[in-house]
């Protein structure tokens, strides 16, 4: 799906990424960053959110907490991280990001909190239920600051992954604002959901889910018992064309993920001005009954379409060209995924050493793959800056 949009759009990252490769600089099962082009997307982004008055912060996640990536958000001008977990923000705070928002989508352990508080003093902590606020003020006093806390809300009708479920009443918001406020170590500071925004299959466009009016209801509701000026969190589907959409349904922050590296489902179906910023790379180990199997250890696929017909680019050279691309049978979710399945069939077949290169939607997070980051492919000079785990630490790859 991505990889029609990678080969038009940044065929350069793929050649790169092929040729590197073929040099013995980068390992299979890698999931490779266009690091040039992360820091032009970071500033669109940030130069958006800047002209709306809106608050940006980094999503590093979905391409492995990359110390690089994080440096080169930052030379695009974005200066703080959202944290989906404490390890994100080990990592992105350890890269240099300061941690904009912590808690949301996971919470914070209980035994992790004090920790968190005293390490990264986030601007925002987003908590679901009245022990976990607790718990951050309690964090907060005992670092000797006071917490900006975000009430994650819900009401009938909302939109959850499955799995991503909770938070409070939006009917007791103004409740929950005056609890929070009564915290030793803790202050309301405005409302969150997720996800805000979703693209619709049908249309192929981006549209609001109900949960962005609820956070509009909400608002009104502190309104009216005297709260003015909070902070509304509605992340979802991030790219520069929806922060206009997102600053008129009231939203102060964003908080850009796949739009950094140019994956959100719109970016498949329309160009946009981010460009496509990451690739998943492998290598053909051999053959059997008519299929090149290839390494694996990083096909998640983030399941945001239909099953469609998975390709990759097969070659023992660079290039991007139509005749080098190959359908990949991969793995379900309930297998571990050892190899995927090139077709091997026809001219040209696939042979044992061959670089294979993907597009796709990841979570690199999820995955045991590598995450390379290389810079200088703008300039026709790339070299590889970094070659870490999913948890943004170095590996002593290839031993």
């Amino acid at each position: 799906m991505f990889l029609d949009v990678l080969r038009r759009r940044n065929p350069k990252f793929i050649e790169a990424a092929i040729a590197l490769h073929r040099e013995g600089k980068i390992p299979a099962n890698a999931y490779v960053l266009d690091l040039d082009t992360v820091e032009a997307n970071a500033r669109l982004l940030k130069t958006e959110a800047e002209r709306l008055g809106m608050k940006i912060f980094a999503m590093t996640k979905q391409v492995g907490r990359a110390s690089s990536f994080s440096k080169a958000v930052m030379r695009g001008g974005i200066d703080r991280s959202v944290a989906v977990d404490m390890a994100c923000a080990r990592a992105t705070h350890r890269a240099g990001l300061k941690v904009g928002h912590l808690g949301h989508l996971q919470q914070v352990a209980r035994h992790e909190a004090n920790a968190a508080a005293a390490a990264f003093q986030p601007d925002f902590w987003t908590v679901f239920n009245e022990t976990k606020a607790g718990e951050a003020a309690a964090g907060a006093a005992a670092a000797g600051y006071v917490q900006n806390l975000l009430a994650r809300i819900r009401a009938e009708g909302d939109t959850f992954y499955r799995g991503h479920e909770g938070g409070f009443d939006a009917d007791d918001v103004a409740a929950v604002a005056d609890a929070f406020d009564r915290l030793k170590g803790g202050r309301f500071a405005g409302i969150t959901t997720f996800p805000a925004l979703l693209f619709d299959h049908a249309t192929r466009k981006v549209l609001p889910t109900h949960n962005l009016t609820t956070l509009a209801k909400a608002a009104e509701a502190l309104a009216k018992s005297g709260r003015n000026g909070i902070e509304i969190n509605a992340p979802g589907t991030t790219s520069a064309v929806m922060l206009p959409a997102l600053a008129e349904a009231g939203a102060s922050q964003c908080e850009p993920g796949n739009g950094l590296h140019g994956t959100t489902a719109l970016h498949a179906v329309d160009d946009l001005p981010e460009l496509p910023a990451v690739c998943y790379l492998t290598e053909v180990s051999h053959l059997s009954g008519g299929k090149a199997y290839c390494l694996g250890g990083g096909f998640y696929i983030d399941p945001i379409f239909p099953d469609y017909d998975v390709q990759a680019i097969v070659s023992g050279e660079p290039t991007v060209a139509a005749t080098a691309l190959r359908s990949v049978e991969i793995p379900p979710p309930s297998a571990i995924d050892y190899y995927a399945m090139i077709d091997a069939s026809g001219p040209k077949a696939p042979k044992p050493g061959d670089t294979a290169v993907f597009g796709f939607r990841g979570q690199a997070f999820v995955t045991r793959a590598y995450v390379v980051g290389v810079s200088g492919i703008s300039k026709g000079m790339p070299k590889v800056e970094t070659i870490e785990n999913s948890f943004g630490e170095p590996e002593s790859w290839p031993v």
